[in-house]
């Protein structure tokens, strides 16, 4: 009997995706699959399937000992918390600000887990309404957690019920409208809001001034997450080499959640590729196939660095233009992948535009010659 052939569609963000699907179900003949080679060194929680998300909340410290690196935050955290326990009283808000993936969200639970106290987790864009607020706010018991991740997204209306929620654990309900309309004031239980946020720019003056603690997470040193990654890997009930440990950490980014993603893909290799244990060789095969360099750049990073110098003769150019170039939105090149592009020294922002640095030559295999950065003078 003929049977049709099934055909395999790998497909990224520039295509709509339900156009994908609506042609796989209608055809019958095609199977597609996103690709997902980028969306690691990205460090976006969303982008993690169920399986991975409650992988990594095992993975994930629990208390203030188990969490490595962020020393001087954790030692002044540790100290607001005691005192607050002794006092017996509701810890001040505490602000946590700083790039996705260093453990923002894994900190809101150890305060909460320190505290003794039950956390309440929601996000600022899903806080639409007043009511919502008010839902959350009235369900804490004293001493609670309420934490809202990408803070800096709230709507202004709730923010404005927020502030006196923070101040005087009151917050104030308008009933009915028109002529009618009446204000009621609602207590509150006396709690703890922390705030996380991957743009700290963004958040209104009188909200960032209402955060008794504010803390910045930094990037992490390669020595730390390969700690941690070996961590993991214990946890996984995974061997691993310590070179291994060090070779996916300095693909990582400094972030750990990248550091565990890539962990449980050269997992998958070393299982079916290996013995079972993460070993150097099997470490550096995984990345490779997952394109991700020895100094953790991915193939994005390198086609933003390879189209300024090939196409513009290393810059300056506009971003608009870099965008437009290696078919990316501005938005994404400029919060995920300009950062840590800057912060390694491939690339430089001038009032001008972007420039590759010299350093992005070398990486590239590239030279630069005279004509590259032509000065004003």
């Amino acid at each position: 009997m003929f049977q049709r052939k099934r055909h395999l569609v790998i497909y990224n963000y520039e295509v709509d995706e339900m156009y994908v699907k609506n042609v796989a179900y209608h055809s019958k003949t095609y199977l597609y699959f996103r690709s997902v080679s980028n969306e690691i060194l990205q460090g976006n929680a969303d982008d993690l399937s169920d399986s991975e998300k409650d992988i990594e909340r095992v993975l994930r410290p629990i208390s203030f000992d188990d969490f490595a690196g962020q020393d001087k935050i954790l030692e002044n955290l540790k100290i607001f918390v005691q005192a607050a326990n002794q006092r017996g009283e509701a810890l001040d808000h505490v602000l946590l600000h700083g790039p996705p993936g260093l453990g923002k969200t894994t900190l809101a639970n150890i305060i909460a887990h320190e505290l003794n106290s039950n956390i309440r987790i929601t996000s600022g864009p899903v806080l639409e309404k007043p009511g919502d607020l008010a839902g959350l706010l009235t369900n804490l018991d004293e001493g609670d957690v309420l934490f809202i991740d990408e803070i800096h997204r709230l709507s202004p209306v709730i923010e404005e019920y927020l502030y006196s929620a923070m101040e005087d654990y009151k917050i104030d309900i308008v009933l009915d409208t028109g002529p009618n309309a009446r204000s009621v004031q609602i207590g509150i239980s006396p709690f703890t809001l922390i705030g996380a946020t991957t743009r700290s720019g963004l958040l209104t003056s009188p909200l960032r001034a209402r955060f008794g603690i504010t803390s910045r997470l930094e990037y992490y040193d390669k020595s730390l997450l390969a700690q941690i990654v070996e961590r993991s890997s214990s946890i996984l009930n995974m061997p691993i080499d310590h070179k291994a440990a060090i070779e996916i950490a300095g693909r990582s980014r400094g972030t750990p959640r990248i550091a565990n993603a890539l962990l449980r893909r050269t997992r998958d290799f070393a299982q079916i590729k290996g013995d079972g244990t993460i070993s150097l060789d099997i470490a550096q095969i995984a990345l490779n196939a997952l394109n991700v360099d020895a100094l953790g750049l991915d193939e994005m990073d390198n086609r933003i660095l390879a189209a300024i110098i090939d196409k513009f003769k290393g810059g300056p150019v506009g971003l608009s233009t870099i965008a437009t170039a290696v078919s990316e939105e501005a938005g994404t090149i400029e919060e995920v992948y300009e950062p840590f592009l800057i912060k390694e020294g491939f690339l430089q922002r001038t009032a001008r535009g972007r420039e590759a640095t010299e350093l992005a030559y070398k990486h590239l295999g590239r030279t630069m010659t005279r004509g590259n950065n032509p000065s004003l003078f």
